[in-house]
């Protein structure tokens, strides 16, 4: 009688070319990318991961099964040139502006953030008027005064209008690496420059890092205030089918989960108290009203 093995070796190689000629399927992935940019995304110290932008990319990541996830922490221009590609990124609270929209795919509004404001020494505040309010034409009609920003970050479509036709202007200081905000406010110390412009929440995190939260004040930006949709980012994905394909997921999300508490709460921890009531209003008649 033959031996039984010998049928089985040929049976073997069989199902070992059938497997090499059609591979399993690999599962689907996004990698998330993350500017380093405290406290939207904190990546190190005791808060590590619980910025508002960290928070609301975990959720994601939670509903989101049927991918593998895995977080890029780049810097902002690394960030654009790999949604550029078409490349399988993603990434929250990104502001929506027609360059962007010729590479990118946008949810629906994923965060309302207090919008950009001028920061300014504290004992220098009179230099810019009796009000805690300033004009952003005005200060740039000021060829003395030194504006720190960075190059390629939105600040809402107003002010973007106004610094695309100022670009040129010598008192522009444009910084693009990770510590901008620190480098910024030690500038400011120096008198270096004179104000920069940041969010409200980054600015202050900063400062108090730093002890520096009593040296300054963040004054109002006039042209800020006339339209809440530049206080909305969103969830960014490349301009392709994959893209429109998460997009059209993560916008199923989005209407679950910003009505809840908890989804709020993620930015709501970085904000001064005074100003806690005004937002949770915007929150529920601007943002959870808006469209797209």
């Amino acid at each position: 009688m033959r031996p039984r093995f010998l049928f089985v070796v040929p049976a073997l190689g069989l199902l070992l070319a059938v497997l090499a000629a059609k591979p399993l399927l690999a599962r689907d992935s996004i990698t998330w990318m993350e500017p380093n940019m405290p406290p939207f995304n904190i990546q190190d110290g005791p808060a590590k991961n619980q910025g508002y932008g960290n928070i609301v990319t975990t959720l994601l990541q939670q509903h989101l099964p049927e991918y593998d996830h895995f977080i890029m922490i780049t810097n902002v221009t690394r960030h654009f040139r790999k949604f550029k590609d078409g490349e399988k990124v993603c990434g929250v609270g990104l502001f929506r502006t027609p360059e962007r929209e010729a590479f990118m795919y946008f949810s629906l509004p994923s965060l309302l953030v207090m919008p950009p404001t001028f920061i300014v020494k504290k004992d220098r505040k009179a230099e810019f008027g009796p009000t805690a309010r300033v004009s952003l034409e005005s200060l740039l009609q000021n060829r003395r005064i030194a504006i720190g920003l960075s190059r390629d970050r939105s600040y809402g479509a107003p002010l973007d209008a106004i610094l695309a036709q100022r670009r040129q202007q010598a008192q522009l200081v444009y910084y693009n690496g990770q510590q901008l905000t620190d480098n910024y406010l030690k500038m400011l110390m120096l008198d270096r420059i004179d104000g920069l412009l940041a969010l409200p929440d980054e600015a202050l995190y900063h400062a108090e890092k730093m002890g520096l939260r009593d040296r300054i004040v963040a004054l109002t930006v006039e042209e800020t205030q006339c339209n809440y949709r530049d206080w909305m980012s969103a969830v960014a994905c490349p301009k392709n089918a994959w893209g429109k394909e998460v997009i059209d997921k993560i916008n199923a999300i989005l209407l679950a989960q910003r009505p809840t508490a908890p989804y709020r709460a993620a930015y709501e921890r970085w904000l001064d108290g005074t100003a806690l009531e005004r937002y949770r209003a915007l929150y529920r008649d601007i943002f959870l009203a808006s469209p797209d």
